[in-house]
């Protein structure tokens, strides 16, 4: 197969950072905005703020299982383009209703969208990068992913407060759909050799859902995180609010820059323990709700066991399947993104609702430490760079 380039900076690989910028400024822009707002709109129920949430992020683990599908069907270009317009054009009507059910009913499509994005873009990518510069080539691609979390995850939060929730779902539904002008350069799929390997196939492979389900159990937190820091936070001001928000995003996207470097050279499998351990360590220690100091430095800590995490797990799944499963393995790494997302988000709504915040952060905690076992089995034998 004709790699369509060989190293970043070439091309096709800077144009599909316009689409990578694009999709994730518009999902991240609005991703703890549309909790406040649902809690705003049904008078401070925070059971309800994480229904949006769930729903987004359940919808787009739904549309990752049908994505690989419509890539050998369509192609990437034109299944990145519908990703981009349902992740844009339903966030224009997020607020002309403040009911739930509308709310959610927006999240569901902009959910699909996403799936659309982020597993036909993934494989896109995949592609763009040779094996043996994967970790840092995903890397790359995770800071030019992670800046837009670091800058548009705050800066909604901040922007209801001076601006309000209309023009911050405008401005959400403008980045993702002023990206599809970049797809028409992209490269289109390209047959592979070997037999495709379906998503059903995937799941039946236990070297891939053992990283699956370690990385769900830091999206679990991360869900939680996203939607309910800044309600758990009692007395705190929407400045350090962000703030968290801000170090969190940064913890992630340079732990994941140095987790690619350093699993070129001495392979990645070794990662997987200690970043799901440090996670899980911040998680705990953002269960000190009342204490802004703890809250800041937990979620710097969980930035950095998820950011290593990404790119460990990321990069053995793809190490693991020929070039003609890159597809399924952007599926499911999505799928566990996603899913551990949308069942954290609802979840702890309920828990939540029936212990307060900082029990049902420590439970969290405590649940993303039944990984290790997982964790534990793919780590590399004594002398090994696997």
């Amino acid at each position: 197969m004709r790699r369509f380039a060989t190293a970043p900076g070439t091309r096709p690989l800077l144009l599909r950072f316009v689409s990578i910028i694009g999709a994730s400024t518009s999902f991240y822009l609005l991703l703890s905005v549309v909790p406040l707002y649902t809690q705003a709109s049904s008078g401070g129920h925070g059971n309800a703020a994480g229904l949006p949430t769930g729903a987004l992020m359940l919808a787009t683990v739904g549309g990752e299982v049908a994505t690989p599908w419509l890539v050998a069907r369509f192609g990437y270009r034109l299944t990145l383009v519908a990703g981009l317009v349902l992740l844009g054009a339903p966030a224009l009507a997020l607020t002309a209703s403040g009911n739930t059910g509308s709310i959610t009913a927006v999240c569901v499509l902009r959910g699909i969208g996403f799936a659309l994005t982020v597993v036909a873009g993934g494989a896109m990518t995949a592609s763009l990068i040779p094996p043996e510069r994967r970790g840092e080539g995903l890397a790359l691609v995770g800071i030019v992913s992670g800046v837009p979390s670091l800058v548009a995850l705050p800066l909604g939060v901040w922007l209801v407060a001076h601006v309000g929730y209309g023009p911050v779902g405008i401005a959400g539904s403008v980045a993702a759909l002023a990206a599809i002008a970049s797809v028409p350069g992209l490269p289109d799929r390209e047959p592979t050799p070997g037999r495709s390997i379906g998503v059903l196939a995937g799941l039946r492979t236990a070297a891939l859902v053992r990283l699956a389900l370690v990385f769900s159990a830091t999206t679990l937190a991360a869900g939680i995180v996203v939607t309910f820091l800044p309600l758990a936070v009692p007395s705190a001001s929407t400045a350090v609010v962000a703030g968290a928000l801000f170090v969190q995003s940064a913890a992630s996207t340079v732990a994941r820059w140095g987790a690619g470097r350093h699993g070129d050279r001495h392979g990645p499998a070794s990662l997987v323990v200690p970043g799901l351990a440090v996670s899980a360590a911040g998680t705990l220690l953002i269960s000190l709700t009342h204490s802004p100091i703890a809250v800041v430095v937990g979620v710097a800590l969980f930035g950095v066991g998820f950011g290593i995490t990404q790119n460990a797990t990321l990069t053995l799944m793809y190490a693991r399947v020929p070039a003609s499963g890159y597809g399924t393995v952007s599926a499911l790494w999505n799928f566990a993104y996603d899913a551990g997302m949308g069942v954290g988000a609802v979840g702890m709504g309920v828990l939540a609702g029936r212990t307060g915040y900082p029990l049902a952060f420590t439970l969290t905690a405590a649940l993303m430490l039944t990984a290790l076992a997982s964790a534990w089995r793919d780590r590399p034998p004594t002398g090994s760079r696997a």
